[in-house]
C-alpha cells in the first residue's frame, strides 16, 4: 500500500548491515526486518543517512532496497533515494516502487541556500520521480546544512501533491511543528504526516506538539513505539518516565560521527545483526566507548528490562 498523509506510528530508520569485510549482509537485513515487524513498527525507512547510502553504488542500493521491501510483510517500506543527479534518483525510486515500496524519501543537497533554490529543487525532484510516487521531505539542517522555514515547507507540500510526509529533524524544532499544525488549522496547508527523527532526542515533546510518530534509528525501537503510543493515549507522565530512562543512551548515540557505531554495536549485542561493521570510511568504537555503552545499558535496564543485555552476542552470519 502506498504511503499517504495519514501515516502515523513508528517507522524505524534501518542501518545497512555489512560483513566485517564490507560486503552487504543480506541475512542480517532479513533478521533486522523481522525484528522491526516483531516489535510492532509500522514501517521502516532504508538507505537514509543512517543506512550509509552514499557508500553504496547504484546496483548495491537497489539490492538493499529490494531486499528490505521483499522481506517486509506487514510494514510499509520507505526508500531514501537522495542522489546528486535526478537520473539516479528516478532509477532507484522506480525499482523500489516496482518491488513494493510504499514511498521514497528525498533530502536536499547541501548546496541549496535560498528559499527559491529549495522550493525549485524539490519541484524538479518531484517531477523526476513522477506524480504517482509518494515521497517524504527530509528536513535535517544539522547534518545537511539546508534550513527550511515553515513557510518553505508549506510551499513545497502545496506545490507537490505527492509530498505526503515530513521527516522532521530540525533542532530546535518544536515551534516548527506547532506552526505547521497551525497552518493546517487555518486551511493554508493540506494534510501532512509528520514523523520525527534526531535519534528520538525530543520525541516526548514532539508528540505533544502534534507529531504523528517517530522515524529514527534508535537501537530500541520498542521505546519509540511505547512513547508514541503512550503520548497518543494521553499518558503523559508514563511516556516521559520511560523516555527519561532511555535519554542518556539516546544522547550518547547522538554524538556526531559516533551514533551509527553505537547503534550497530547495540543491535549486534541484541543478536539482530551479525557485525557492527560500517563500510569504510567509517568510525570504530574503542574498548572504553563500548564499556560506556554497556554501562548505559545497565542503567536503562534498571527501569526497562529490555535493555538488560548479557555478554555481547553475535547473530549467526
Amino acid at each position: 500500500m502506498k504511503l499517504t498523509a495519514d501515516a502515523k506510528g513508528t517507522f524505524a530508520i534501518a542501518p545497512t548491515p555489512f560483513h566485517d569485510d564490507g560486503r552487504i549482509d543480506e541475512r542480517s537485513i532479513d533478521r533486522l526486518t523481522d525484528f522491526y515487524e516483531e516489535v510492532g513498527c509500522d514501517g521502516v525507512t532504508v538507505l537514509g543517512i543512517l543506512g550509509e547510502a552514499p557508500k553504496l553504488d547504484a546496483a548495491e542500493a537497489e539490492q538493499v532496497a529490494v531486499r528490505y521491501v521483499k522481506r517486509a510483510k506487514k510494514m510499509q517500506v520507505i526508500v531514501g533515494v537522495s542522489a546528486p543527479g535526478f537520473a539516479t534518483m528516478r532509477s532507484l525510486a522506480k525499482a523500489s516502487m516496482d518491488a513494493g515500496a510504499a514511498g521514497v524519501m528525498i533530502a536536499p543537497p547541501p548546496s541549496l541556500r535560498t528559499d527559491d533554490q529549495i522550493t525549485g529543487y524539490f519541484k524538479q525532484a518531484a517531477e523526476a520521480i513522477g506524480p504517482d510516487i509518494p515521497w517524504v521531505l527530509q528536513d535535517y539542517p544539522l547534518t545537511l546544512s539546508v534550513v527550511f522555514t515553515p513557510a518553505v515547507i508549506r510551499k513545497i507540500v502545496m506545490d507537490n501533491p505527492n509530498c505526503v510526509m515530513l521527516k522532521h529533524e530540525d533542532w530546535p524544532g518544536l515551534e516548527k511543528i506547532s506552526t505547521l499544525r497551525g497552518f493546517q488549522k487555518d486551511g493554508s496547508l493540506r494534510p501532512l504526516s509528520i514523523l520525527c527523527g534526531n535519534g528520538g532526542t525530543f520525541l516526548d515533546f514532539e508528540m505533544e506538539r502534534g507529531a504523528d510518530g517517530a522515524m529514527t534509528g534508535y537501537a530500541f525501537p520498542e521505546l519509540l513505539i511505547d512513547v508514541v503510543n503512550l503520548s497518543k493515549a494521553g499518558k503523559r507522565d508514563a511516556a516521559h518516565d520511560l523516555f527519561d530512562a532511555h535519554l542518556p543512551l539516546i544522547r550518547y548515540e547522538q554524538q556526531p560521527g559516533v551514533g551509527l557505531t553505537v547503534r550497530k554495536y547495540v543491535l549486534q549485542k541484541r543478536g539482530i545483526i551479525a557485525s557492527s561493521a560500517q563500510r569504510k570510511p567509517g568510525a570504530t568504537m574503542t574498548a572504553t566507548a563500548k564499556a560506556e555503552v554497556d554501562y548505559l545499558l545497565s542503567r536503562v535496564a534498571r527501569f526497562d528490562k529490555r535493555a538488560n543485555l548479557g555478554p555481547q552476542s553475535s547473530a549467526a552470519g
